[in-house]
């Protein structure tokens, strides 16, 4: 099996446009929360997102690809191509067949969607779709695109697994490139979810947020006033390689992946299960995969969403999991500040938990101002400030409607 390594990240989120500004708004607790303007939102219930600041599509692409692409595809190739460069990939010396893409979106082009059918029933009912509709639609044309673009002809996939779906992603690319069957991959994910059908949608379920008064403190896992999650847009890209292959170019390697697993629920459409026994398995397989124990980790980057059952269901799986060797395990929810990316969590996740390795640095959970009581004791969730800390070992945790479970753990290059 190949040792697999991480030699460039690619961001764009709700508190930053690109690598730098997310992780360093990360650590200063920059909160991305606001009310929605990408439509009037008066008659929603929630009327806040966490959406990309100042985000103009043409400062990065040209005209013709921003036509032909949705929202969700111009994130993944925006992030993508700053990856790519973070890197410093000179593809004229990699073949073309050893280099791969595997992109993750949990929703595709919801806006295209809307947007073409909301055309089509406004005008008589008469077909004039655009001959772009479906591949704007469609989920793997972010994965198909980032290929075109770099003339990557490997294995080129999308994977969909809910809020889990960029876990899915990078432990696919993971695997292919450990069991030899790529040199490189381009991985993460995508979603561009803020839409009148999708936060309608979300609404109806009741699972979202209604702060609308006070949207800075509307995302707040783990404590006792939380009431849903906040919406969240973006992309998170990551380049992957072989060991032997990044040491060859002379790259310069953030981290290493360790292990990743995945395990399903079997238990409810969208809830997760209450004793976190999926996401405790999951945890537990990711760590045999990497051949790590429990003691190992010390940080977690938790999925925590902001939701009753969902954060206390982690917390027992984390609980059950690590029990006695706890103590230098820490804990934060990154979705405090970026808001909840769906099936682009995974990717942001991913990069501050190798940030964190990086610069021993935890990111902290905002709005965590009266923890939930039936939090044990015990467990060190990282409050309101970031922390300093040595961190060799970082796990980082999905978790998505259909009750999929994707984790993946990294840790220092040694």
């Amino acid at each position: 099996m190949k040792r697999v390594v991480i030699t460039g990240m690619g961001a764009l989120t709700p508190v930053g446009l690109g690598l730098k500004s997310f992780w360093e708004n990360l650590k200063l607790g920059k909160n991305g929360a606001g009310r929605i303007t990408r439509f009037n939102p008066e008659k929603f219930r929630t009327q806040i997102a966490c959406e990309l600041k100042a985000f103009k599509a043409d400062d990065w692409l040209d005209r013709a690809e921003i036509k032909r692409t949705d929202p969700f595809t111009q994130y993944a190739l925006i992030a993508a191509d700053e990856a790519i460069k973070d890197a410093q990939i000179d593809f004229s010396t990699v073949d073309a067949y050893d280099v791969g893409v595997i992109w993750g979106t949990g929703q595709g082009g919801m806006l295209t969607f809307e947007e073409q059918v909301k055309e089509y029933t406004m005008n008589d009912f008469t077909p004039r779709f655009s001959p772009f509709f479906v591949p704007k639609l469609i989920a793997n044309m972010a994965s198909g695109l980032i290929s075109i673009k770099y003339g990557l002809k490997g294995i080129n996939y999308s994977t969909v697994s809910a809020c889990a779906t960029s876990n899915t992603a990078i432990m696919d690319a993971f695997n292919y490139i450990r069991w030899g069957k790529a040199k490189m991959m381009i991985t993460g994910g995508s979603e561009a979810p803020i839409t009148e059908a999708s936060i309608g949608g979300f609404c109806a379920m009741k699972a979202m947020t209604t702060r609308n008064d006070a949207p800075e403190l509307a995302c707040r896992p783990f404590d006792k006033g939380r009431d849903g999650f906040l919406m969240g847009e973006g992309a998170g890209a990551l380049v992957i390689e072989e060991y032997e292959h990044a040491l060859a170019r002379g790259a310069t390697i953030y981290a290493e992946i360790a292990g990743a697993a995945m395990t399903a629920d079997a238990y409810h459409m969208t809830s997760t299960h209450p004793e976190g026994e999926g996401a405790y398995n999951a945890m537990r397989l990711a760590l045999k995969d990497g051949g790590l124990l429990a003691e190992d980790v010390d940080y977690l980057n938790a999925h925590a969403t902001s939701t009753a059952v969902g954060d206390m269901s982690e917390l027992k799986a984390i609980t059950k999991l690590f029990g006695e060797n706890s103590s230098q395990l820490h804990i934060s929810a990154t979705k405090s500040m970026t808001g909840h990316l769906l099936g682009a969590a995974g990717a942001i996740e991913a990069i501050a938990s190798v940030m964190t390795i990086k610069e021993g640095i935890i990111a902290p959970t905002i709005n965590l101002t009266d923890p939930d009581d039936t939090i044990p004791a015990d467990l060190k969730i990282v409050k309101l400030k970031a922390l300093t800390k040595d961190v060799n070992v970082a796990m980082s945790n999905t978790f998505g409607f259909g009750g999929h479970n994707g984790i993946v753990v990294f840790k220092k290059l040694k």
